[in-house]
Parts: structure tokens; C-alpha cells; sequence
């Protein structure tokens, strides 16, 4: 009989999408097959502290995971997997993390690196292309400067300023303020005059010490998904039909009524070719592996911008990522199946590489 597999799913995390990050974890650890794997459920709580749960902590939506009562878990540098539980070496060993973190703290290259160091597989991109594709003053330059079409933006820290007027001289209004570095559209402003500018900036450096104003691009909100590590593909895209003012937390999380999702998209075969290969062309200019999702905007004329990729995609059944697989023929299943195989395969490539001159 085939050993199973222990896939250890890190879940929760330090950061404002936490909440998103623990529904995404109950449906990864459903479509699991359980002839194949054996599940390690890790939650991180919103102070940081990893905690080892069980699925009726997971499943009971109280927060029960962060309990200290719960033991203490954490993983040895260099030891390929070896977990310490309360302190105390753990005999199960790690084969492979799924780490469904959204946000700071888990999808922008910091847990990657712990990862690394303890010389563990994981699904997902890797250090680097985590932490430029989470830094969207960082993303946008990148595509850019690759010839990848994008919309006007300007980045701004928290000891600078800038005023509504040269903002919109720059970007035309209404536009957008956005943190740098989150997801799930939280932190988000669309602005119309200067009051609401002034509180936007404000709201946005409550999340990050750096922000994104963008322009407003009027289109329609397409969004495709991505997987593979040398020779990545391309879903079918899917379309976000928001009935707010535009895709909002609140429209993706709160309001079942919200936004209408329109798997696959209606668009042109030329035009579902043209987002493929731009979402491909992302991921490939960001150095991403293993999966992503890459947002679009349409433009009234036809003209595809690239807005932004999401590393770590929301995971629930209802999410873009795993919906868009499902319309190009693969199951959620088999999409985690995939997704950690190509996790083992791009570690066993790394750990071929030498790391010392004799």
C-alpha cells in the first residue's frame, strides 16, 4: 500500500484577511483525497502564533484554533519537515505545506522563506515573485518596464504627500487608493473630490506604509487562472459582474448579491486567447510558480489592461481561482492534486542544486 502523503495546510495568519484565508482552508482540506493524504491543519493566529488544530477547531468558526489551550507548532530550520509541537519533536514529519494565507504575512514572500529554511515543500510561488507580486507599486513597475499593457499609477509613502489636485493631473478622476500590500480589496477607496480623498489616503495607511493611486479604467473586470512552474497554462477566463460601485470586500465576501461571476466570460475565441496569453506573459514576468490568478480590465474598446495577480487566490469552492479550472476541465480534486505535485517537483529540482563548492 502507497504511503500517504502529509500535506500540512497553514491557515489564518496575521493580517486583515484572515477571516478569507480560514473558509479557503475548510475547502482545501475537503477536496483532499484522503487515500492520498493525510492532512496536518496549522492555524495561525491574528497575533502570529502557529497553533496545531484539529477539523472540528477548523469547522467551528468561533476562532477555536487560536485557543491556548491548543499546542504550540513550529518548524526546524534545515530539517525537512520536522515539526516541534509544545516544544517537543513531533514523529510525524511535513512533506509538503499548502499555505493558504492571504495578505501580509503569508503571501508576500515571508512565510515562502520560512518555508525555504526549513527545507519543506510548499505549494505556491516562491520568495521572490511572492513578494513583488504582493507589492503592487513593485508589480506595476515590473510589468511595465516588460511591455505588459497597465494602467496609470503613483505610489506614495507615508511620509510623503500629495494633493487631490496633482493626483488627479496624474491619473484624471474618479481614481482609486489602494495599500500596496493587501488583498481581497481591503483598504480600498474609490475617490470623487478631495474630502473623500483625504479619507481614502488615511484608511489606506491604516494597512500598509505604502499606497497605490490608480487610475479608473471603465470595462469590464475579467479575471483568468494560472498553473504550472516552467511551462505554465491558462484557464478559461471568468467575468466579475459587481453591482457596486466596484468589486469590493464587501461585494466579494459580505453581500450574496454583491457581484455575479459569468464562468467563462462571454468573450470572442481571439479576444479568450489574447487574456490567456497576457495572464500567462504575468506570471512568467513576475518569476511566479505553481499557481496565480491574474486580474484584467477590458476596456469599452477592446484593449485588455493587466491590473493586478493574486499569488494565493481565495481557495473556497466559490472562489475565481478553482471555478475557472473546474469550466477548463479540472476539479477542485484534481486542481490540489496538481498543485501539489508541482510543489514536490520544483523542490526536488532545487535540492539537486549544489550549495557548496566542494
Amino acid at each position: 500500500m502507497q504511503k500517504k502523503i502529509n500535506v500540512a495546510i497553514l491557515f489564518g495568519g496575521k493580517s486583515a484577511e484572515h477571516e478569507v484565508s480560514v473558509q479557503s482552508a475548510k475547502n482545501v482540506l475537503d477536496a483532499l483525497d484522503r487515500n492520498k493524504y493525510r492532512s496536518i491543519l496549522i492555524g495561525v493566529g491574528k497575533s502570529g502564533a502557529w497553533r496545531l488544530t484539529s477539523e472540528d477547531a477548523l469547522n467551528a468558526n468561533t476562532g477555536a484554533f487560536e485557543s491556548h489551550n491548543a499546542p504550540t507548532a513550529a518548524l526546524i530550520p534545515e530539517s525537512g519537515g520536522v515539526l516541534l509541537v509544545d516544544g517537543l519533536k513531533s514523529s510525524t514529519k511535513i512533506d509538503v505545506v499548502f499555505p493558504v494565507l492571504h495578505g501580509p504575512f503569508g503571501e508576500d514572500g515571508t512565510v515562502q522563506g520560512l518555508l525555504k529554511l526549513a527545507d519543506t515543500p510548499f505549494v505556491g510561488t516562491s520568495v521572490l515573485a511572492s513578494a513583488v507580486s504582493m507589492d503592487k507599486d513593485v508589480m506595476k513597475r515590473l510589468l511595465r518596464d516588460a511591455g505588459l499593457p497597465i494602467g496609470k499609477f503613483v505610489a506614495l509613502k507615508s511620509h510623503e504627500s500629495l494633493s487631490f489636485a496633482e493626483a488627479v493631473n496624474k491619473l484624471g478622476a474618479p481614481l482609486f487608493v489602494k495599500p500596496a500590500n493587501m488583498g481581497s480589496s481591503v483598504g480600498i477607496t474609490k475617490v470623487y473630490n478631495e474630502e473623500e480623498f483625504r479619507r481614502a489616503l488615511t484608511q489606506a495607511f491604516e494597512y500598509d506604509v505604502k499606497i497605490v493611486l490608480e487610475e479608473f479604467i471603465p470595462g469590464r473586470e475579467i479575471e483568468c487562472s494560472v498553473m504550472g512552474n516552467e511551462e505554465p497554462l491558462a484557464s478559461l477566463p471568468g467575468e466579475v459582474v459587481s453591482s457596486r460601485e466596484f468589486y469590493s470586500y464587501e461585494a466579494k465576501y459580505l453581500d450574496e448579491t454583491g457581484a455575479r461571476l459569468e464562468i467563462p466570460a462571454k468573450l470572442p475565441p481571439k479576444m479568450v486567447r489574447i487574456i490567456q496569453d497576457l495572464a500567462v506573459k504575468t506570471f512568467k514576468t513576475l518569476c511566479c510558480e505553481g499557481l496565480g490568478r491574474v486580474d484584467f480590465f477590458l476596456k469599452q474598446d477592446g484593449t485588455p489592461i493587466v491590473n493586478e495577480i493574486n499569488t494565493m487566490p481565495g481557495f473556497t469552492r466559490i472562489s475565481m481561482y478553482p471555478k475557472l479550472w473546474e469550466s477548463t476541465g479540472l476539479s477542485y480534486s484534481t486542481l490540489i492534486n496538481r498543485l501539489v505535485a508541482l510543489a514536490m517537483s520544483r523542490f526536488e529540482k532545487e535540492k539537486r542544486l549544489k550549495t557548496s563548492l566542494f
